[in-house]
């Protein structure tokens, strides 16, 4: 283990209350501020604030104070206030940790009542809220870091401190928290492997190898007119090794950050002359330094349990745990599942799978290469050759500059992923077209492209968590500020220069050819695609509008399109061939007659490249885009979704209200697609909500439909704060409403006061997620502790089984008899859900077959197959079912005598 605390000296290095020097002119008197409240002035002196800043902290406080009457503590709402006005102003005096203390007040509830004081909605400016998020998620890091830190041994404070300083000098992104774990063991196993042996636990005497750090001397020839190189420290694999696997961390990529980054952090501060401990008062000072100079959290507090850093208390019986693997007992103790121990699990699962491929095209690959009538394979291996240095590049300059080797390591692997997920696309259309030769798909640039950059995202999002930028709105971190980038989608598309139209389109078939993607990268791929449906896609120069131009000039606008076609699931027979090769399809344009009939019917809403069946005597105008077509029926599904929870939120006592703003954002979305340009699809929704409720007299102000916003999943402020108006001109959704929404739609609008508004467009149907397939089990309905799952062989069944204490394999050993009692006795409160009552209290009829309840809907014919992990019936339900089945194969002997 690392070394023990010491017993003395080690305590007296702690942080010295420096403060820095004022950058603004001498503060006024407090005569002068004598309109301002006493306490208040005495909190700006002692925080260095500058006359400005004090004044508008104050104008900003008097705003808000009859909105802010609640909150007792007045100094937590001026500190609060102060941070927003400084970071707005970059104007910052004070560090946060000295502000923490000088209200007493710890971080998370600091950054919980800054954001409370956005009452009006324009309080808080995106960049405060940016850099809010930064430090939310900066401590948290931090804090996992610490945790797994300190449950490691009792590591001496200059250690601590000395990792710290190397995240900060060497990384980019403190916030990341793999890499930052990595830095985090080789700063063990410098400290470890230069502490006196009987400071050790045995595990680590062991470990140490009797390596010396070689000393690079000059030649006496040369020692005039040369200086010596730096002395680089060699890395004891032995302990390293050791390290990463108790922590179960990949030594190559350790190994990497050790010989690049942290190597060269030691050098730039001459850390490597003196063979033993570094100097805890030299390390001290010069994070003092950096910690003063960057104005952010001091995080050596976490070794005293500060109370400005320490995480509020959380009910153990509320952690989220998980059960361990292989564990069939149903007292089985669960495991919590730590932040680090989750990216490392997701990172090991990931290296698993690829372990068996290589960075080269497969046997299998090259045979479809070679049955191509144009061979890919020279055009495949070029593309990589070019965009691997392009990336690795573009790592390093948003991890650190030292970091390309890591991000070479990372672009192998998503080579890997790129090459297993492209011969399991080619299988599946092989068997699913009967041919060999895809020569037109795979000699498509896009494609590659595309397969190559989601392999990629999977890498990323495995390494980084499943993180993103706010929705495509700035190409970098915190708002925007110079410097600082990060690596959360759509960076790939960025960095590979991809269009996330083109992104989309491999998607789902990138999802269903891997089925070993672990549900969290499943997850973000899906949330990937809902960002670009709401706003990247949207883009100025997205090939997008390109598409829509020419299917409304084709008229296909003007194609009716089946109602139920709103009804069908999301899961289609669209591949990624047929989305990268469309268009594929004549385009015909009919009209059908209007009948008494149909007359009063809502019309169908179409999406704009909807196929509609041949009429006699007419002729194809054009080619119709698959791509176009799934792209509208997904981007009316997510739309829906988010009206309808929107309205759940607002119109509860006006359900009428909901399919008419429906009506209305369908009717913007397929006919005026330009107000869609460089926007996002939330404000058009906003809108729509607030015309119909003008025009239906129902009192909806936008500062509500704002407020009930931001509680949705996956908002951002810059949403509504932030829209385009006119050519680089933005302001707030209401300006945009009055002077670009109202004016482009006016006359539909006032359509619908009318007594003879326009036809109702159908409610899209919205099904479970395409992406719960093929491991996410499927709750049995009427029983909230009994699932179903798909076998797999390439997963542990413990995983699979959703916070369960009690696993059945089909086909495997079940154990003692008395089990089966145990699992009648979980679903006997399901035996009921299971049977159906007639209307005059007959008897009751047992259902035929389980209907499977995914996300609250009953999703009816789908069988239960033999093939399952989990599968449970009442012990009355079964008798029935087996005494049917015998009846059924009796009567089918019959008939075949």
């Amino acid at each position: 283990m690392p070394p023990q605390r010491r017993s003395a000296g080690m305590s007296q290095n702690k942080e010295t209350k420096k403060r820095p020097e004022s950058s603004s002119t001498d503060f006024k008197t407090s005569t002068e501020h004598r309109d301002k409240d006493a306490d208040f002035v005495t909190l700006c002196t002692s925080l260095h604030v500058s006359d400005l800043v004090c004044d508008r902290t104050w104008k900003m406080y008097k705003g808000l104070q009859e909105s802010l009457d609640e909150f007792a503590d007045q100094k937590r709402l001026w500190a609060a206030s102060l941070f927003a006005v400084v970071t707005d102003m970059d104007a910052a005096s004070f560090t946060v940790t000295q502000v923490l203390k000088a209200v007493s007040m710890n971080l998370k509830q600091f950054l919980a009542l800054v954001r409370k004081l956005d009452i009006n909605l324009d309080t808080i400016s995106t960049k405060v809220n940016s850099a809010l998020t930064r430090l939310d998620n900066k401590h948290d890091v931090t804090l996992a870091l610490y945790q797994k830190f300190e449950k490691e041994s009792e590591i001496t404070r200059t250690c601590w401190t000395m990792f710290l300083l190397a995240k900060g000098k060497a990384l980019q992104m403190e916030d990341d928290l793999v890499i930052s774990f990595q830095l985090l063991l080789c700063t063990l196993e410098l400290f470890i492997k230069r502490c006196p042996p009987d400071m050790l636990q045995p595990l680590y005497q062991s470990a140490i190898s009797k390596v010396q750090i070689p000393v690079t001397r000059t030649s006496r020839r040369n020692q005039n007119n040369a200086k010596a190189r730096p002395v680089v420290p060699e890395v004891d694999m032995q302990l390293l090794e050791t390290l990463c696997k108790e922590n179960q961390c990949n030594v190559d990529e350790v190994k990497n950050v050790y010989q690049t980054s942290f190597s060269a952090f030691l050098v730039s501060l001459d850390l490597l002359k003196a063979p033993g401990l570094p100097q805890a008062s030299s390390i001290n000072q010069q994070y003092e330094e950096h910690y003063l100079k960057s104005r952010d959290i001091d995080a050596r507090l976490f070794l005293d349990s500060d109370e400005t850093l320490v995480a509020p208390k959380v009910d153990p019986v509320q952690v989220e745990r998980t059960p361990k693997k292989n564990m069939l007992e149903e007292d089985a103790m669960p495991i919590h599942q730590t932040p680090i121990r989750a990216a490392m699990n997701s990172i090991q699962q990931l290296r698993g799978d690829l372990i068996s491929r290589g960075d080269r095209p497969s046997t299998n690959l090259v045979t479809y290469f070679k049955n191509c009538t144009v061979d890919p394979t020279r055009d495949v291996l070029k593309r990589l050759e070019t965009m691997g240095p392009k990336f690795s590049q573009r790592f390093a300059e948003a991890v650190g500059p030292r970091c390309i080797t890591l991000g070479k390591q990372r672009f192998t692997l998503g080579v890997k992923l790129y090459y297993k997920v492209m011969e399991a696309m080619l299988k599946s259309e092989e068997k699913r077209l009967s041919v060999q030769n895809f020569s037109k798909l795979l000699n498509d640039p896009t494609f590659h492209t595309s397969l190559l950059a989601c392999a990629l995202e999977v890498v990323m999002a495995t390494y980084g968590g499943s993180s993103f930028k706010t929705g495509g709105y700035n190409n970098g971190r915190c708002g925007g500020i110079p410097g600082e980038a990060d690596l959360c989608f759509p960076w790939i598309l960025d960095v590979l220069n991809l269009s996330a139209f083109d992104f989309y389109k491999v998607i789902e078939s990138f999802i269903k050819a891997d089925v070993t993607l672990s549900k969290d990268i499943v997850k973000h791929l899906e949330t990937c695609e809902n960002l670009i449906m709401e706003r990247i896609a949207w883009k100025t120069d997205s090939p997008l509008f390109e598409l829509l131009k020419q299917e409304h000039e084709g008229g296909a606008v003007e194609q009716a399109e089946a109602p139920a076609s709103f009804n069908q699931p999301l899961q289609h027979n669209h591949t990624a061939a047929d989305l990268y090769l469309s268009p594929v399809r004549p385009c015909l344009r009919i009209v059908p007659p209007e009948s008494p009939a149909t007359a009063g019917a809502p019309a169908a809403a179409p999406a704009p490249s909807q196929p509609a069946p041949q009429a006699a005597g007419q002729n194809p105008r054009h080619l119709k885009s698959n791509s176009l077509s799934l792209f509208y029926k997904k981007l009316y599904r997510l739309a829906y979704t988010r009206l309808k929870m929107l309205c759940s939120y607002l119109l509860s006592p006006y359900p009428e209200l909901e399919p008419i703003i429906w009506t209305l954002f369908q009717h913007t979305l397929q006919h005026k697609y330009e107000l869609m340009r460089d926007r996002h699809l939330d404000q058009l929704m906003m809108s729509a909500m607030y015309a119909i409720c003008k025009v239906k007299s129902v009192d909806l102000r936008f500062k509500a439909i704002v407020s009930s916003y931001k509680n949705m999943p996956n908002t951002n402020q810059e949403t509504f704060k932030h829209v385009l108006i006119a050519e680089d001109h933005y302001d707030s959704i209401i300006v945009f409403y009055n002077q670009v929404f109202m004016q482009r739609l006016k006359t539909n609008i006032l359509q619908y006061a009318s007594t003879r508004p326009p036809s109702l467009s159908p409610i899209p149907q919205i099904p479970c997620s395409p992406y719960k397939f093929p491991s996410s089990p499927l709750r049995v309905p009427g029983s909230s502790n009994v699932y179903i799952s798909p076998m797999k062989s390439t997963r542990s069944p413990g995983i699979m089984t959703p916070r369960s204490r009690m696993l059945v394999s089909i086909g495997e050993s079940f154990g003692t008899p008395n089990r089966f009692q145990k699992i009648n006795q979980m679903v006997s409160s399901g035996d009921r859900s299971l049977k159906r009552t007639s209307d005059h209290g007959g008897a009751p009829k047992i259902l035929k077959r389980l209907r499977f309840d995914v996300d609250g809907q009953d999703e009816p014919g789908v069988d239960c197959h033999a093939n399952t992990q989990l599968l449970f019936y009442p012990a009355s339900a079964r008798n029935r079912m087996q005494e049917q089945k015998m009846k059924e194969d009796a009567e089918s002997r019959k008939e075949h005598q």
